[in-house]
């Protein structure tokens, strides 16, 4: 279970702006549960993201996961996946290094990890692109490489920031389906930051609404 005690987060911008981005947040997530955080960019919804991945430093509050206190825990020790709304696919390998990438990174060798890569994708429909390059694929097919590459990790929590926002309506509506039957499959503890209510209430069980640095209950 990931626990947020007390986070406090503020920003200075660089015109002299000073941004209350979280007040004593607190937000518990069960394995298994998805949770959205809806609000209007700029409200501080992507750095609450950050600073759970152990990317963006708290003021103050604690981060925990399964009872143990992970505020400074490096990132990649936290065993956490992370979605942009952007793919943040790697243009220079091909779509089964993509998905296999996270796992050479743990020293899994090559061969084992592009198996393993072929495998999950095959199960996303995907097996018959596992050479091309991820450039020649469709907006929603290079959606689907990211969330492999994200669950092939088996990570003990996964992050969405606005995961759909580029796509256009149709696309979003049938990838918001396909991707929480495969989180609630993987049995992940899930946190999805957006702006669209009707999104987040098809992918959530508990929603949130980030209002002045404090979480509003929505459902």
């Amino acid at each position: 279970m990931l626990e947020l005690k007390a986070i406090q987060k503020t920003f200075d911008d660089a015109v002299g702006g000073h941004w209350l981005l979280a007040d004593g947040l607190n937000l518990q997530v069960a394995a298994g549960e998805t949770v959205a955080v809806l609000g209007p960019s700029g409200t501080g919804k992507s750095t609450l993201l950050k600073m759970i991945a152990g990317l963006e430093p708290l003021d103050g509050g604690s981060v925990g996961f399964d009872g143990v206190d992970i505020t400074r825990m490096p990132p990649e020790r936290r065993s956490f996946a992370l979605m942009f709304q952007d793919f943040a696919l790697f243009p220079h390998l091909n779509v089964q290094d993509n998905v296999a990438f996270g796992l050479v990174e743990q020293r899994l060798p090559r061969a084992a990890a592009r198996q393993q890569a072929q495998e999950m994708l095959a199960r996303f429909g995907l097996g018959q692109h596992a050479t091309h390059k991820v450039t020649t694929l469709s907006g929603g097919e290079q959606q689907r490489v990211a969330l492999a590459r994200a669950l092939i990790t088996a990570p003990r929590l996964l992050l969405l920031d606005e995961p759909f926002s580029a796509l256009d309506a149709e696309l979003r509506s049938s990838l918001r389906d396909d991707f929480h039957q495969r989180i609630a499959e993987a049995g992940i503890a899930t946190v999805l930051v957006t702006h669209d209510e009707a999104e987040a209430r098809a992918m959530a069980q508990r929603g949130f609404r980030l209002v002045a640095g404090r979480l509003q209950v929505l459902w």
